[in-house]
């Protein structure tokens, strides 16, 4: 067994890291204050112009589109090459949700896509000209997608769907839309699940209401009403949408677990920073037992969430099930950051407390960690379930 990252890993690794460094960090005030100031608004946290500014760097650095086929243009690289590319950029709380195309769905609908789909939808995705959403939660459907009741229903040709989705993340700004239903009730998740390709601006739907939630988080509400699709907008087979839905919520339980790492990571080091040029009572921090326990626990959990993050990429990568794993790691990881973030600011005092620094935006971004792609209560109870039935795997 190596857990040596590969060289090309590391020299990508490390890119990543100068990035961050130059390109991102510079702007977290920036970021800070218009967060603040954004009240009840959707104000994006980048001025537009900025954001193409550090898009078109990141393009260049070999950033962007990592995951993407090379036949598409993309590098073409592992989902381990990914993860440890999130995790570098995470140590920034710019791109909340990383750089387009994005990440899940790209496996997604590269797998789903089929006849015109792959001209009209798929395509200018992976080039990054285009922006999606996956509406799946609704008002009494949250972690469990197989409660689901929109419905699209088979008439005079065409499908009619009704319904609407609740805290979905860029839906007033996407171009198209990945949109689950319900196409057979009596067979629910098993059968009866159908996705639906839909252009952002057919008539029936409307984005009326925006939810302002803590931090970068600024999802949205859907509401679909007699919205016509054809044959040719069912994304995958009709009835079958669960297993690929499975898959991309896996992803993106990745995608989040590396995030954390890397926002925990950052306030490490800057506890470990601060510890050396902090002194109360005549000593520095570094020399305060309780300082020290603090830098060794949040070590201790940090490294060992990497590990287990990057064998849920490597398992990815393979096509293993990663269903139980996926949940522990991002169960693992979403707790930790707000832990970690928390010492932090204690170790900081009340600086750590103000918005001239980061930490208090970490500690309120990381918080949201443990609700999105499931609760942590939900990814327990599939771990436990999964051990009680199928027993330990070592």
């Amino acid at each position: 067994m190596n857990f040596e990252l590969p060289e090309e890993l590391r020299m990508l690794r490390d890119s990543a890291a100068r990035f961050t460094t130059r390109e991102l960090i510079p702007h977290e005030p920036l970021v800070i204050r218009r967060e603040a100031e954004r009240g009840y608004t959707d104000l994006p946290l980048l001025p537009p112009e900025l954001e193409k500014q550090i898009l078109d760097k990141a393009k260049a650095a070999g950033l962007v589109g990592l995951e993407v086929p090379e036949e598409h243009g993309g590098a073409g690289a592992s989902i381990l090459a990914k993860c440890v590319v999130v995790e570098q950029l995470k140590h920034s709380i710019l791109f909340p949700f990383g750089f387009a195309p994005n990440f899940p769905d790209v496996f997604m609908l590269l797998e789903s896509c089929k006849g015109t789909q792959i001209d009209k939808y798929l395509k200018p995705f992976l080039r990054g000209e285009t922006q999606s959403c996956i509406a799946i939660t609704e008002p009494g459907a949250g972690a469990d997608a197989s409660a689901i009741k929109m419905r699209a229903e088979r008439k005079n040709g065409k499908w009619i769907l009704n319904g609407n989705k609740i805290f979905i993340t860029h839906a007033r700004y996407a171009d198209f839309m990945i949109v689950v239903t319900l196409t057979d009730p009596a067979k629910g998740a098993r059968g009866g699940m159908t996705t639906f390709l839909l252009d952002a601006k057919q008539p029936g739907i409307s984005t009326p209401t925006a939810h302002p939630t803590i931090g970068d988080y600024q999802p949205y509400d859907i509401h679909f009403d007699n919205v016509e699709a054809t044959d040719d907008q069912v994304l995958g087979e009709v009835g079958q949408a669960f297993a690929p839905l499975q898959r991309r919520l896996g992803l993106r339980r990745m995608e989040i677990a590396a995030t954390c790492v890397g926002l925990a990571t950052r306030c490490l080091k800057m506890m470990i920073e601060q510890a050396k040029i902090r002194h109360t009572f005549g000593a520095p921090l570094a020399d305060r037992q309780a300082v020290q326990w603090w830098i060794a626990d949040s070590y201790r959990e940090i490294e060992m969430t990497r590990l287990a993050l990057y064998k849920l990429a490597w398992d990815l990568d393979q096509n293993n099930d990663t269903r139980r794993d996926a949940s522990m790691v991002k169960l693992q990881a979403s707790e930790m950051v707000g832990v970690v973030a928390d010492r932090a600011m204690q170790l900081f005092g009340g600086m750590g407390m103000t918005k001239d620094l980061p930490l208090e935006y970490i500690s309120r971004v990381a918080r949201i960690y443990r609700i999105v792609e499931g609760p942590s209560e939900v990814h327990r109870w599939v771990v436990a379930r999964d051990l009680l039935k199928n027993g330990l795997p070592f």
